[in-house]
Formats: C-alpha cells, sequence, structure tokens
C-alpha cells in the first residue's frame, strides 16, 4: 500500500503518502489509493479532519516521471492526468477539512496537491515549485489549484523559470498558512486540527462547500447563494444549539444535525 490511515484521536485521521523511495511521487496507483481513502473518509462520520503528509524526505515530487515517460499514447498521457484532476477535486468538494503537513519539497503535481488542501502548513526549510518547464513539460493541471491560491504575476515566475520557492515566501503569497521548525511542525498542525475537530462537523461541512462555490460566482449571485446557505445552516439544530450555549455561557454539545 502507497497510503496509509493513522487515526490521532479526537475524529483527526492522518494520510501518509507512503512510498518514499520515489519521493511520494503521484504514480497512477498512489492517485488511486489516495482516491479511495479520501472517498472512505468523506462518508465516516467518526472523521472530523484530516491531516495530509508525505514519507521519508519530503512531501511529493510530483507525477512519476519514469512512469509519464512509459506511456505511449495519447489516451495514457490523459487517464492519468484526469485521474489527478479526479483526486484534487475530491479534496475541494469533500465533506471534510483537509491540511496539508508539507516537509521538504512539494514539486508539480505534490505543489498542486499541498495548494489544493483547505488549509497548509509546512517547516522552515520546506521548498514550493512547478518546474515542469525545465523538462519541457508545462506544469498546466498544478496551475489551477495553486493560481487559485497566489497572485497571477507570481503565479507565472512560478510556471515560467520554474525556480523553487522557499516555506516563508510561500506563506507571504498565501500559498501555505505558516510554516514552523520541524519540531513544532506536528504539535502546531495538531494544534489547528483539534480546534476544527472541536466544531459541529454539519457547519463546517456546509461552510466549506459555500466557500469553494461563492468563490466562482459574479458579487450579486455569490451573495443569493451564501444566504440559502446560511439559512439552510440556521435551520440545523447544531446552529440552535450554538446559539443557545454561547448566550447561557456553557459548551455546546453537537449533535451535527
Amino acid at each position: 500500500m502507497n497510503v496509509i490511515i493513522k487515526k490521532l484521536g479526537n475524529g483527526i485521521k492522518n494520510v501518509i503518502i507512503n512510498d518514499p523511495k520515489t519521493y511520494n511521487s503521484l504514480s497512477y496507483k498512489t492517485i488511486n489509493e489516495l482516491i479511495k481513502v479520501f472517498k472512505k473518509l468523506n462518508k465516516d462520520t467518526g472523521t472530523k479532519v484530516i491531516i495530509l503528509e508525505g514519507a521519508g524526505k519530503g512531501f511529493s515530487a510530483g507525477h512519476n516521471l519514469k512512469e509519464v515517460r512509459g506511456h505511449k499514447n495519447r489516451s495514457n498521457h490523459l487517464k492519468l492526468f484526469n485521474h489527478c484532476s479526479k483526486l484534487m477535486l475530491q479534496i475541494v468538494e469533500g465533506n471534510k477539512p483537509v491540511i496539508a503537513k508539507v516537509h521538504g519539497a512539494a514539486f508539480a503535481a505534490g505543489c498542486q496537491l499541498a495548494a489544493s488542501c483547505d488549509l497548509a502548513y509546512s517547516t522552515k526549510d520546506a521548498f514550493f515549485a512547478t518546474p515542469g518547464v525545465n523538462i519541457g513539460l508545462f506544469c498546466s493541471t498544478p496551475m489551477v489549484a495553486i493560481s487559485r491560491k497566489v497572485n497571477r504575476k507570481i503565479m507565472m515566475k512560478m510556471l515560467l523559470t520554474g525556480e523553487p520557492i522557499k516555506a516563508n515566501f510561500a506563506k507571504d503569497i498565501g500559498l501555505i498558512n505558516d510554516h514552523f521548525p520541524k519540531s513544532k511542525l506536528n504539535k502546531e498542525v495538531l494544534k489547528v486540527a483539534k480546534n476544527i475537530a472541536s466544531k459541529s462537523n454539519l457547519t463546517i461541512k456546509i461552510g466549506k462547500k459555500a466557500f469553494y462555490k461563492q468563490l466562482e460566482m459574479p458579487l450579486r449571485d455569490a451573495y443569493k447563494f451564501t444566504s440559502k446557505m446560511m439559512t439552510l445552516n440556521m435551520m440545523s439544530q447544531d446552529a440552535k444549539e450554538g446559539i443557545s450555549a454561547f448566550i447561557e455561557k456553557r459548551i455546546p454539545k453537537w449533535k451535527d444535525k
């Protein structure tokens, strides 16, 4: 198995890409396993937050170039890139918040994977890049996720030069939320995950869906859509419980209904 799931308690699951010999490259097999894992966890009522990381020296080097080179026809290439896109969409459109925990390098589709996650944290010495141009293969699919997080001029420089950026700059441009010394990364990511896990699962599900959908809408349509979503949320038992708990100065008891 190239993907491992670990239970961390409090409804937090750790998904580990476990193929360090290839720097956790996103081979078709690994992508397929990740899709199945995220599908399983999205249906699991006991899962509240997912932390995604890579085993070994780094997060992920992107697609497995030996595998890519072995594909001899257009249909095989298209199948791989479509499958990878399916994984990214599953993360964005899924019910559970996904946090990328990055160390080492997150390159090409690996950078795309980190950018697709709802939150991303890294070690201080982590690097991010879209280096496809260096091998004659423009990072067209990775740029879809990354360009939705960072400024266009910065994105184009990353794409056109293939040069890696450091964690501090990745934070400045909005690619990651924050960076920490390697010894503190796990503790800090768990702190964020536990905070999110303490909220209503239903509220998080509604809010995540609304956030990504409204980004693609014109302003007026976005307000109409989110007004409906807030009304839907307001009619839930958890919203009523949360408001009552706040007024009564007590801890809410979520039912995820």
